[in-house]
């Protein structure tokens, strides 16, 4: 059972290269699942709307993730509590719309949990995470209620990403972060067989400031003419991991980074 993972993708540059490629990176890599965090998926670059999900979907998502810019389109609150296969994180604050968690079946009749959680620490207040994933854990067992279990963990910082790895190591099939925007070369597989990476990366352009159009960036930060970040228009790069799944255990046989374009050059 192999699952791909795909980073936030960030505007219609993320979107384009998503929708024209991955047909056929699923079938060239052999992929069973595939999981997107869509959260900077519209053309303003945060939030996405019922139309992006649709799109994802013809194109071979099984289920969106997403974060912090969760509502920032605001249609998408109507549309999140009538599609399953479409998370917002677990732990907002309640009541909100959605659900953090669902149980999904392959192809393959692989029963798939997919657990959407948000850091505390320099995000949007939010119930603390690691209350909310002890609840979790007291609540759902690996190979009793799901085959699989697929943690995408929303955070700003490298500490809170670690810890929360390590707390479901044995108890997830992977922990992956999103949120940063650049891929970690951190791949690995923990001690009691959880596979890990801090964060996934993005799939959008690159060439820019984590997404946003590099000349307003650097403007902003030098406090010179910008305007509202908005995202680069430049060719993409898809970005995440690709897990090798032991179905009797539960647990990772193999992680792998996934990198699909041209951003990445180590030389001209």
């Amino acid at each position: 059972m192999r699952i791909l993972f795909l980073g936030d993708v960030v505007g219609v540059s993320g979107c384009s290269k998503l929708l024209n490629n991955l047909k056929s990176q699923i079938e060239k890599e052999k992929i069973d699942f595939v999981i997107v965090n869509g959260e900077n998926a519209s053309e303003t670059g945060v939030g996405l709307t019922k139309e992006i999900c649709q799109d994802f979907y013809n194109c071979g998502v099984n289920v969106i993730t997403t974060g912090n810019h969760v509502w920032d389109q605001k249609e998408i609150m109507n549309y999140i509590d009538k599609e399953n296969k479409l998370l917002r994180p677990l732990n907002l604050f309640e009541p909100a719309p959605g659900k953090g968690f669902e149980i999904y079946e392959s192809d393959k009749n692989i029963k798939i949990g997919v657990l959407n959680l948000m850091g505390n620490v320099f995000m949007k207040k939010c119930e603390d995470v690691f209350e909310a994933s002890k609840k979790f854990i007291k609540t759902y067992k690996l190979k009793k209620d799901y085959d699989l279990l697929i943690v995408d963990f929303h955070g700003e910082i490298t500490s809170e990403k670690n810890a929360i790895g390590h707390f479901f190591d044995g108890n997830a099939t992977l922990v992956i972060g999103t949120h940063t925007h650049i891929p970690t070369n951190d791949a690995r597989i923990l001690n009691n067989g959880t596979a890990y990476q801090t964060d996934a990366g993005m799939c959008g352009d690159y060439d820019s400031v984590i997404g946003m159009n590099k000349e307003n960036s650097l403007n902003r930060f030098m406090k010179e003419n910008s305007i509202k970040h908005f995202p680069a228009k430049g060719e993409a790069t898809l970005c995440g991991v690709i897990v090798d799944c032991d179905i009797e255990t539960g647990l990772a046989k193999k992680i792998q980074s996934y990198i699909f374009g041209d951003n990445f050059k180590n030389n001209l």
